[in-house]
């Protein structure tokens, strides 16, 4: 079943799961980190994670000539990697409505691993923790306190921009990382499916 264009870019868990049902649905493609992808996913989609898929769209375009569906923890990642493929060329994308905290929320079926935090809960742990470190500190030390408006400032061009610096950072993270994505082994699962 296509996916109609002229509706909004966005899909709700439960229009996404009666596309699935019959077997023919969209390819999913999962934009969060190996990490997290591994503690919970949909059954039967790829994990790319967004750096990934922006450095090899060019590869990835040849084998997604289909609707495509692009998942994350929110939303906020799917979209980000929706512009990079729209840009790129690629017709037939739709974002998740919510992400995955929307699917299993709406009981939908899901793959689980050993439990991690996700990233955005380690951005606000990290964040977090300079801002008190730096109220405390800063107390006894003058200036210290701008720490945490630097943080702050940090938080709030992140909303704005709708991307996250201290986000990308943690994504490094070996806790974060797990099996790097082989694009080469991707593109022939994407290709074993056409």
């Amino acid at each position: 079943m296509p996916i109609d264009a002229s509706r909004a870019a966005g899909l709700t868990p439960a229009s996404l799961q009666q596309l699935l049902k019959d077997g023919s649905g969209p390819r999913l493609l999962d934009v969060r980190t190996p990490g997290e992808f591994r503690t919970v996913h949909i059954p039967g989609s790829y994990n790319v994670p967004l750096d990934t898929l922006r450095e090899h769209r060019a590869e990835l375009l040849t084998h997604l000539d289909e609707d495509v569906v692009l998942v994350c923890r929110s939303g906020a990642r799917a979209a980000q990697a929706e512009r990079a493929l729209t840009e790129a060329g690629l017709p037939n994308l739709r974002v998740l409505d919510g992400g995955m905290m929307a699917w299993e929320a709406a009981g939908a079926p899901v793959n689980r691993g050993e439990a991690r935090w996700d990233l955005e809960r380690q951005v606000r742990l990290v964040a977090g923790s300079i801002v008190l470190v730096a109220g405390v500190v800063g107390v006894f030390v003058p200036g210290v306190h701008l720490i945490g408006t630097a943080i702050g400032a940090g938080l709030t061009f992140a909303a704005l921009s709708n991307t996250c610096a201290m986000g990308m950072m943690l994504s490094k993270l070996p806790y974060n990382r797990g099996p790097r994505t082989d694009v080469r082994t991707l593109v022939a699962s994407l290709r074993e499916r056409s």
